[in-house]
């Protein structure tokens, strides 16, 4: 298959070293700088070259404020016949403008970054495939994410969106909300360590790309669960209720297992 992907960041780098042994893949940028290492595949910095290479599959990869943009630029380059594809973390807005091309689509979400994620073994990480896509994108994605041993989930954009509020907000903000608080430690604990290691990951990725998991929607809803056990534990302590202590560590515990 004749792929095209936009961006050559973390994520695009990836999937084109992922794809271009069993396909043909062209890498599009703006700034040739970002092209020098690719392997195996064609480097494009002109709109004129996408039309010529006629790609099947169009991959955005960029980052999220720039997805439907990039698809703006390429959309007169591409071949009507070519599946628009995403890799957005929050897919808001985006079922609404793959409707307005009247071209297919196939929408998906690796649930991993480069960042924190082993790329050598991926088969304790997760992707999302969009419910409402097209059949033949939805089965190229199903195979190439079986081929990196990813466990595959199929969800409505909706559905994807919850989940992305749940899994994703509810981990950020406790980092941001330890991070906003915290002092550095001279003797600081294991546990001070390692929150003070995902903090920083996490604080290492693009702003946009914070941002706009946090401006999920469904975001507040998950803050406000957050607040509500934080009001309850703060209880719990000021009124040193080791009962009340018991029960809520248990009710944790019963969680986490």
């Amino acid at each position: 298959m004749k792929i095209l992907i936009l961006g050559a960041g973390k994520m695009g780098t990836f999937l084109t070293d992922c794809l271009c042994m069993k396909h043909e893949v062209a890498l599009y940028d703006t700034n040739p700088s970002k092209l020098r290492f690719v392997f195996n595949t064609q480097r494009f910095t002109k709109l004129d070259e996408i039309k010529a290479f006629e790609p099947e599959i169009c991959i955005n990869a960029v980052t999220l404020k720039n997805t439907i943009s990039a698809f703006e630029s390429v959309l007169p380059f591409l071949p009507k016949n070519c599946i628009l594809s995403d890799i957005a973390s929050v897919k808001t807005g985006l079922q609404t403008y793959y409707q307005s091309t009247s071209m297919r689509y196939v929408s998906t979400h690796p649930m991993f970054g480069p960042t924190f994620a082993n790329l050598s073994d991926l088969s304790t990480q997760s992707a999302i495939i969009i419910a409402e896509s097209d059949h033949m994108g939805k089965a190229f994605f199903k195979d190439f994410y079986s081929s990196l041993q990813l466990n595959i989930f199929e969800y409505t954009f909706t559905e994807h969106d919850e989940t992305i509020a749940y899994s994703l907000s509810i981990p950020f903000v406790s980092s941001l909300v330890f991070a906003a608080v915290m002092k550095h430690q001279e003797a600081p604990g294991t546990t001070f360590k390692r929150h003070l290691s995902v903090a920083r990951g996490l604080l290492s990725e693009d702003d946009y790309l914070l941002s706009e998991i946090l401006f999920n929607p469904h975001t507040a809803k998950q803050i406000e669960a957050i607040k509500n056990q934080m009001t309850y534990l703060q209880s719990i302590i000021e009124k040193k209720d080791m009962v009340g202590m018991q029960q809520f560590l248990t009710k944790v515990r019963t969680n986490v297992e």
